[in-house]
């Protein structure tokens, strides 16, 4: 194989999940409100005040209150494994850590305005260095953030409509293999070398970029069919995230002159490359229906993702087209069903529970592990305690159970043969999220 070949699917395996991984469906947070995760994280057809501008900005035109705020702060602590032929591999992750703010005031009794940051993607996965499906990832490290303003206006008493600018930006940190010990051993074996790698990944890639602002649109509208039942519609528009321009480190686990040399004359041209990438971050269209009295409070709500917008991953290679990659990723719509209710016990305490039923859009032959993107079930614990009337403490704790991706499989090209390797097994899944949050209304 010659340098050029060589260097050309070094740089698209490399660089195939950089964007994914930055803002595809394994990462999207459903923690962006702690008092909301208590029951199942649904609020479409509720009267959430400042948090509404998030679940659905119309929400915020029924805010009684001349000024409300509200923080929330999580930690998720998620754990995968990979079966490989009979073999258990883990996950060693450090904890997430995305939070949101909200505030908003009223302008006349019948319109209100607020602005919000929130982190709607953000995670980590670490696979370690050396386990078999180095080379398609080893850690990951994202975030993403957005600002956005919104507004309300109620124009009947009974309805209201709300919208919201996001503004929406993000960076990642990833790690993987270029070449497995396997290929290696099987390139020194043809040089005559007894050198042998073995389980060792010897040689990794960093990738380290940032998406630059990307816009989009908020929109709901709230109607009170009765004094006891409100239901609500909400819609984010798609945005494009652009990746401008990635640099990317190779470094090395051997110090062996002779490999050193082998390895790095074929690959130190990629840590001067760089390259452009953009990809959709995906509309939703959210359905939601409340049912309440002076002490109860229920919600249903269900969400679509239009994840089928999602069909493959262009990289741009700046001054070197010839090596451009399209990349299939193959993505189908999927459902986020949520369910929840509160019980006022007293004046200072709410109790809430809730569950969420998050589906896949994600085929098993593209299931790549950089994303835990399995079907999610996610039942849910919260609690609002008031020392004081105008103060909230908020308190929620959700477990995430993945059902389990059996047989899974993804394809990708092999470094030294150029031929498509498939790496195949079964995932698993499972998350622990603490949050906490506080709650002011004047």
């Amino acid at each position: 194989m010659n340098l050029s070949t060589l260097k050309g699917s070094l740089i698209s395996t490399a660089l195939l999940l950089f964007p994914a991984s930055a803002f595809a469906e394994g990462y999207q947070v459903n923690t962006l409100s702690t008092r909301q995760l208590g029951m199942g994280h649904t609020g479409i057809g509720m009267k959430l005040g400042a948090e509404s501008q998030f679940f659905n900005p119309a929400g915020m035109g029924f805010m009684h209150n001349k000024v409300e705020a509200a923080a929330s702060f999580n930690a998720i602590f998620p754990e995968c494994t990979a079966t490989v032929e009979g073999k258990e591999y883990k996950t060693d992750n450090k904890a997430s850590t995305p939070f949101s703010v909200f505030g908003a005031f009223s302008i006349f009794h019948n319109l209100k305005a607020g602005i919000s940051v929130y982190t709607p993607y953000g995670s980590s996965i670490n696979w370690t260095d050396n386990w078999p499906g180095a080379t398609l990832i080893q850690s990951v490290d994202l975030a993403a953030y957005t600002v956005q303003p919104s507004v309300a206006w109620r124009i009947l008493p009974n309805l209201s409509v709300g919208a919201g600018l996001t503004l929406t930006w993000g960076s990642v940190n990833l790690n993987k293999g270029l070449i497995s010990g396997a290929e290696l051993d099987a390139m020194l074996g043809m040089i005559g070398s007894d050198v042998r790698f073995g389980d060792v990944t010897p040689a990794s890639v960093n990738l380290n970029g940032k998406a630059g602002v990307a816009c989009g649109v908020n929109l709901g509208v709230m109607y009170d069919f009765s004094r006891n039942v409100t239901a609500g519609v909400n819609f984010r528009s798609k945005s494009m995230m652009k990746v401008k321009a990635g640099k990317t480190e190779v470094s090395y686990a051997t110090s062996d002159p002779t490999i050193l040399g082998l390895l790095s004359s074929k690959l130190d041209g990629i840590s001067k490359t760089d390259f452009s990438a953009e990809m959709p971050c995906p509309a939703t269209l959210g359905f939601g229906v409340s049912w309440h009295n002076s002490r109860v409070v229920a919600d249903i709500d269900a969400q679509l993702t239009f994840w089928n917008t999602y069909k493959s991953l262009d990289i741009a290679f700046d001054g070197a087209s010839q090596f451009d990659q399209h990349l299939e990723k193959n993505y189908h719509n999927s459902w986020l069903v949520r369910g929840g209710v509160e019980w006022k016990t007293t004046p200072r305490l709410d109790l809430r529970a809730g569950l969420m039923i998050d589906f896949s859009p994600c085929d098993k032959d593209f299931y790549n592990p950089e994303t835990p993107g399995m079907t999610k079930i996610e039942p849910t614990l919260g609690l609002t305690f008031r020392p004081v009337p105008c103060l909230g403490v908020n308190v929620a704790a959700m477990y995430v159970a993945g059902v389990g991706m059996d047989n899974a499989s993804y394809t990708s090209p092999g470094v030294l043969t150029g031929q498509p390797i498939k790496f195949t097994a079964d995932y698993r899944l499972h998350s622990w999220v603490a949050s906490v949050g506080l709650s002011l209304a004047f």
